[in-house]
């Protein structure tokens, strides 16, 4: 978009694997130019299998690669320039890496005061600090594994909720600093951490503890505030979770489903009564919605204001007809040629999707390019490159 809301800001990265990769991928979708300084040969992240295989085209479309040898002084000297002159730093390898090679805050700050440095880290400074972290790790740290799954064995969450959630985080960050920017013409040091993220996620188990006494049983076990908030078994052998979350919704669950004998007790007319109910409750309600097929059940609740929602699958989503329809999936192509669809940050601005380019580039494709912004002549881009400091 020629108006997208961050267009003009240019971010330097420094990242691999998810959670520094999403900072760069929300910016990129707002309009900023992001540029991605990967090691020769490129980023490992692009080669990973298995459950890895998604992380690079999901959080790294959009965005320019330079390929550089921080071990070499040329090398570190083009991503200083790159640094000089960018808005915005993203970074998360283990705690003192870039310092040790000159390209931690304090270094880059007197080179720009106006830069914005943030670090993704796995803790935030303390005892903990020096740790290698990972989603799961901070998942089984900070409470979320034990809640996700049933008592006794831990559970990470279906995705890299951590990951992208201290992105987020990390976004949020930098998005402060630079309206403080506005208003001082100085930069700053933005953190965010994995483990943070977790607590601050499981907050509201912990703030349940403090205001019943008692401590929250792990999500599968939990005592529901409602007494109809489940996953209901269907005629065809198949599934859809339903929730009855206000009285009024109580009121119209009875009349949809034809339940008078459910209706007709007073007492379970308020809702807490129908949660210390829910053992005389759910048997009839289970049966009842058993008698409808899937699409039966969501064609009744459809429009009816109910919570539902059929058990869907991430490779359903390529076909959901409210995405394709309302952009939430754009076209990208994937290294090896392959057409595919995939998600875009879900923000919309003045009724337009936020979404940047959605093309992925090959290690180093940009690197001739970006030289000669930094004002790298012809001869000295070849010296490089045949030095081994870029490719």
């Amino acid at each position: 978009m020629d108006d997208a809301p961050l267009r003009g800001l240019k971010v330097v990265e420094f990242t691999h694997m998810v959670m520094g990769p999403a900072v760069g991928a929300v910016l990129a979708d707002l309009g900023a130019e992001v540029v991605k300084v990967e090691p020769m040969g490129g980023d490992a992240t692009r080669r990973l299998l298995g459950s890895g295989a998604g992380y690079f085209p999901m959080y790294n479309r959009g965005k320019k690669s330079i390929c550089l040898n921080l071990k070499s002084a040329d090398g570190l000297g083009v991503a200083r320039d790159l640094a000089a002159g960018a808005d915005v730093l993203v970074e998360n390898f283990r705690p003192g890496a870039l310092d040790r090679l000159g390209l931690g805050y304090e270094a880059l700050a007197a080179l720009n005061p106006r830069l914005i440095y943030c670090t993704e880290k796995g803790f935030l400074p303390g005892p903990y600090e020096e740790r290698t972290a990972l989603d799961e790790v901070a998942q089984m740290m900070g409470g979320l594994a034990y809640m996700t799954g049933p008592p006794g064995r831990p559970l990470r969450a279906g995705a890299s909720v951590i990951d992208v959630a201290g992105g987020m985080f990390g976004v949020i960050g930098v998005l402060a600093a630079l309206e403080r920017r506005h208003r001082t013409g100085k930069g700053g040091k933005v953190a965010s951490s994995l483990f943070e993220t977790t607590v601050y996620l499981v907050g509201q188990h912990m703030a349940q503890k403090a205001v019943t006494g008692v401590a929250a049983a792990p999500m599968p076990a939990r005592v529901s505030a409602w007494a109809i908030y489940d996953v209901f078994e269907t005629a065809d052998d198949d599934a859809v979770f339903v929730g009855v979350v206000t009285d009024a919704l109580w009121e119209k669950f009875c009349a949809l489903f034809d339940l008078p004998e459910l209706w007709a007790n007073d007492a379970w007319r308020a809702n807490n009564a129908r949660v210390r109910a829910r053992d005389a409750i759910m048997p009839v309600v289970r049966a009842r919605l058993k008698m409808f097929t899937k699409a039966e059940l969501i064609a009744r609740l459809d429009g009816s204001g109910l919570p539902f929602a059929p058990i869907g699958r991430p490779e359903e989503l390529f076909e959901d007809p409210h995405l394709l329809a309302s952009g939430g999936l754009r076209a990208v192509e994937l290294p090896d040629g392959t057409p595919t669809l995939l998600p875009v940050i879900p923000v919309e601005v003045d009724g337009v999707r936020a979404a940047g380019a959605q093309t992925l580039t090959m290690p180093g494709q940009d690197t001739r390019a970006l030289l000669a912004g930094l004002g790298r002549g012809e001869a000295e881009v070849a010296a490089l490159f045949a030095a081994g400091a870029v490719g």
